[in-house]
């Protein structure tokens, strides 16, 4: 079993929405588990040093690779929730 470490929002109907999609080549069951945090005054921008640089890595391999999205559309939907 492979291991992807990664980071979302629950909301309030106990759907899980992840920071970014997974870079997975095929789409099957998976299991997830789900660590809380017990400190509540978490800062959304207070992410470990490991998340960011695996982001970083995430990001640069999506920009070599060609999965980019013109700066045109970026915004598209954004309001949409």
């Amino acid at each position: 079993m492979k291991a992807i470490e990664t980071t979302g929002k629950i909301d309030d109907g106990g759907r899980l929405f992840l920071d970014r999609p997974l870079a997975l080549a095929n789409y099957s069951h998976v299991r997830i588990i789900v660590l809380v945090s017990e400190d509540t005054d978490i800062e959304p921008d207070d992410d470990p040093i490991a998340t960011v640089l695996e982001g970083l890595q995430q990001g640069f391999h999506e920009a070599i690779t060609g999965q980019t999205l013109p700066l045109s559309q970026m915004w598209d939907g954004i309001d949409d929730n």
